[in-house]
C-alpha cells in the first residue's frame, strides 16, 4: 500500500500502526476516522470499527436494514481512488461495504456543542452491541482527549526545548516512560483500593512520584520501600470527581506576557540587541 509523499496526515500515520493491531481489537476514533478505506483496511485485519459520522456523510434512516428507531445498517459503494492508494490495493477493496449508523443523543445540557451525533460501527449486531453500549463506548473516546492534555500538559511536553532531531526524541520518549510508571503507579494503587484507575488523579500521583524521586537518593532502601507504599495508599484517596457533563470555559485564566515572539536564533536576536546598545 503506497501513499504520496504528502500524505503525513494522522490517518497515515495510524496506517504505519497496523501491525501493532489484533484480530478482534476495536478501533474507537473521531469522525477524521471514518472513511471507506480506513474501515476496509482494518476489516481487512479483523479489527472493528466505532467512529463518528464524518461531516461529508449524512445518515437517512429511513433507508437500509432498520434495527430499531435511530439505527439500521446501510450499504456504502466504494468511492474513487484516492492519491495516496496504489491501483492494486484499491482493486482489492470490496465494492461495497455495510456498516451500521446509531443516532446517539447527549443529554442537552448548556454547554455542549451537539445535541445529535451518529456513530458509525462495524458492530452489526443490534442485540449484542446495543445502542447504549455503542453510546457508552464512544463517550469514553474523550477519555483519550484527557489523556494526550495529561501527556502535554501535566508532563510538560507541549514545549520541547532539545534543538536537535536525536535529543528532541529522547526528549519525547523520556517523558512517555515517566508517564507510563505514573500510570502503572495509579494502577497498582486502584488495584490496592479496589477502585477504577480513571477514578485517581493523575496530577496526585506525579506530585507524589515526583517526591518518591527527589528524597530517594537520601534513604535506605528499606525506607524508600516503606514511603512508596505510604504514597500508594495515600493516593486512593485522591479521587477525582465523577463529572461526565462536565463543562469548562476554552479560555486562559493566565494573561500572556505582552511580549513579541522570538523569531530568530536566540544567539542572533541578542547580537543585534547588543549593537543598538553601543
Amino acid at each position: 500500500m503506497g501513499r504520496s509523499s504528502k500524505e503525513t496526515g494522522e490517518t497515515a500515520l495510524f496506517r504505519e500502526l497496523f501491525d501493532r493491531l489484533q484480530a478482534g481489537d476495536v478501533v474507537l476514533g473521531d469522525r477524521y476516522y471514518c472513511s471507506y478505506f480506513m474501515i476496509c483496511l482494518l476489516r481487512e485485519l479483523g479489527v472493528d470499527v466505532v467512529t463518528r459520522l464524518h461531516q461529508k456523510r449524512t445518515a437517512d434512516f429511513r433507508r437500509g436494514k432498520r434495527l430499531g428507531a435511530g439505527d439500521h445498517v446501510v450499504t456504502w459503494d466504494r468511492p474513487a481512488r484516492p492519491a495516496w492508494m496504489d491501483e492494486a490495493t484499491y482493486e482489492r477493496m470490496p465494492t461495497s461495504i455495510e456498516v451500521r449508523e446509531v443516532e446517539v443523543k447527549v443529554p442537552p445540557r448548556k454547554g455542549f456543542r451537539v445535541d445529535v451525533l451518529v456513530v458509525v460501527t462495524t458492530l452489526l449486531d443490534a442485540d449484542k452491541y446495543t445502542r447504549d453500549d455503542l453510546a457508552d463506548l464512544y463517550r469514553r473516546r474523550w477519555l483519550v482527549e484527557l489523556d494526550i492534555r495529561a501527556i502535554k500538559c501535566n508532563m510538560a511536553l507541549d514545549v520541547l526545548r532539545c534543538q536537535s532531531p536525536e535529543m528532541v526524541r529522547k526528549e519525547i520518549w523520556t517523558g512517555l516512560l515517566a508517564y507510563n510508571l505514573i500510570r502503572q503507579t495509579i494502577l497498582e494503587a486502584a488495584l490496592a483500593s479496589d477502585k477504577s484507575p480513571r477514578e485517581l488523579s493523575f496530577t496526585a500521583a506525579l506530585q507524589k512520584t515526583a517526591a518518591s524521586w527527589a528524597l530517594a537518593p537520601l534513604l535506605s532502601e528499606s525506607a524508600l520501600s516503606v514511603l512508596i507504599d505510604v504514597h500508594r495508599k495515600h493516593l486512593a484517596q485522591h479521587r477525582v470527581g465523577h463529572r461526565p457533563d462536565r463543562v469548562e470555559p476554552r479560555a486562559n485564566k493566565r494573561r500572556p506576557k505582552v511580549l513579541a515572539l522570538l523569531t530568530k536564533p536566540r544567539a542572533e536576536a541578542r547580537a543585534e540587541l547588543l549593537a543598538t546598545q553601543t
